[in-house]
C-alpha cells in the first residue's frame, strides 16, 4: 500500500509544515528563473517562453508533482522587462496554484545590467483530507475537518545583476505570510505559508573559445531567515534547513548542454541533516529557437527505496521580437 504514513509525513513535513520549505523545487531552476526572481524579466533581451514539469520521488503516491510556466520579454524602451509566471504544485492531498506578473527596471552598470524587480499575484491553496488513507487513527482534529480553499494575494521583490559571463541575484518572491488554519482552536502551531529567500550566482567560462562554455552555478534557498523578529513567538526560530544546489555544466557548440548538480543542506556538513540528491540533466537548443531538456535526480535519502528518484522535462522557445528570427541562446 503506497498511501501509508510515509505520505502523511510527506505533506505534513514538506507541503505546509512549519519546518519545511514550501516553494516549489526544480533541478533545472536556471531555465525558469522568473519563478524565483522577478528581476529576471527581460534579461534574455528577447521574448522567451518556458514550460517545465517535475515529478518528485516517482513511485510514491502523493509525492510532489509540479508544473511551471514562464514568459518574459524586454519592452521597446529596453530598460523595462515584463513577465508572467505560474506554478501548480500538488503534494498529497494539498494543491497550490498561483500566478504572478513581474516588472523589472534594468540599469546599465559596467559590462552588464542591474535589474530591480517587483511582482504581484495570487495563489489558491486547498486541501482534501479525504484522500488520505491512514494506517492508524491519529486523533488529530486537523484531519477531522474539511479544509477550505484560500485565495492568497501576494507580492515579491528581487535584484539581479548580469553580464555576458556572470550573474548574481537575490529575491523573495512571496513576502506576505498567511495562516492557513486559523479555525483550529487550542493548537500551538498550525499550517502557515512562509517567506522564502533565494540567492543565485553563476558564471560562463569559455574553454578554448565560444564553442565550449563551462558554467558553474549556485542556488541557495532559505526559509527561517529573520524569523526571530516575528511578533508571534510560536513562529520564531522556525524554518527549514538552508538548501544549496551546486551545478556544473558544459555547453557544446551553442547547442547541447549537459550538467551535473548536487543538492544538500548547509547543515549536512555538520551531520545535522542529510544529503538530498545528485542530479543529471541535459538540454538541446534547436536552430529554430526551440529548446528541450530533461533531468533526473538520484535520491540520497531514505526515500531512495520507496521512491524511484525524481525527473523533469522542459520545453521552451526563444526568439527576437525585433527581427522575428531565432537567436543564439544567452548563457543565463
Amino acid at each position: 500500500m503506497r498511501k501509508t504514513l510515509t505520505i502523511v509525513a510527506l505533506f505534513v513535513f514538506i507541503a505546509f509544515s512549519a519546518t519545511a520549505q514550501q516553494d516549489a523545487m526544480f533541478t533545472k531552476y536556471m531555465f525558469n528563473s522568473l519563478v524565483y526572481n522577478p528581476a529576471y524579466a527581460g534579461s534574455k533581451d528577447h521574448l522567451a517562453v518556458g514550460l517545465l514539469h517535475r515529478t518528485q520521488w516517482w513511485g510514491i503516491d502523493g509525492a510532489p508533482n509540479t508544473q511551471s510556466f514562464t514568459i518574459h520579454t524586454p519592452l521597446r524602451s529596453d530598460r523595462v522587462g515584463v513577465g508572467l509566471s505560474a506554478v501548480n504544485d500538488v503534494i498529497g492531498p494539498t494543491n497550490s496554484i498561483g500566478a504572478n506578473i513581474s516588472y523589472a527596471y534594468r540599469i546599465p552598470m559596467g559590462k552588464g545590467k542591474l535589474a530591480i524587480g517587483l511582482q504581484g499575484g495570487v495563489m489558491n491553496w486547498r486541501a482534501d483530507w479525504s484522500e488520505l488513507n491512514l494506517q492508524t487513527e491519529t486523533g488529530d482534529e486537523a484531519f477531522d475537518e474539511v479544509q477550505p480553499s484560500y485565495w492568497l494575494p501576494n507580492f515579491g521583490a528581487g535584484i539581479y545583476y548580469y553580464s555576458k559571463y556572470f550573474y548574481v541575484g537575490v529575491a523573495a518572491p512571496h513576502l506576505v505570510e498567511y495562516d492557513l488554519r486559523q479555525n483550529v482552536q487550542d493548537v500551538g502551531i498550525w499550517a502557515k505559508t512562509y517567506r522564502h529567500y533565494f540567492g543565485t550566482i553563476g558564471a560562463a567560462i569559455p574553454v578554448g573559445g565560444e564553442s565550449f562554455i563551462f558554467k558553474p552555478s549556485l542556488l541557495v534557498k532559505n526559509v527561517g531567515l529573520f524569523s526571530t523578529f516575528r511578533k508571534d513567538v510560536n513562529f520564531q526560530d522556525i524554518g527549514a534547513p538552508t538548501e544549496v544546489d551546486i551545478d556544473l555544466s558544459m555547453l557544446f557548440y551553442q547547442s547541447f548542454w549537459f550538467g551535473v548538480s548536487f543538492r544538500t543542506a548547509i547543515e549536512a556538513f555538520d551531520d545535522t541533516s542529510s544529503y538530498d540528491s545528485i542530479d543529471f540533466w541535459a538540454s538541446y537548443y534547436m536552430a529554430n529557437g526551440l529548446r528541450i531538456g530533461a533531468a533526473y535526480d538520484f535520491t540520497l535519502t531514505k526515500l531512495q527505496q520507496p521512491g524511484q528518484g525524481s525527473f523533469e522535462v522542459m520545453l521552451g522557445y526563444e526568439f527576437n521580437y525585433k527581427t522575428k528570427k531565432a537567436v543564439t541562446p544567452r548563457y543565463f
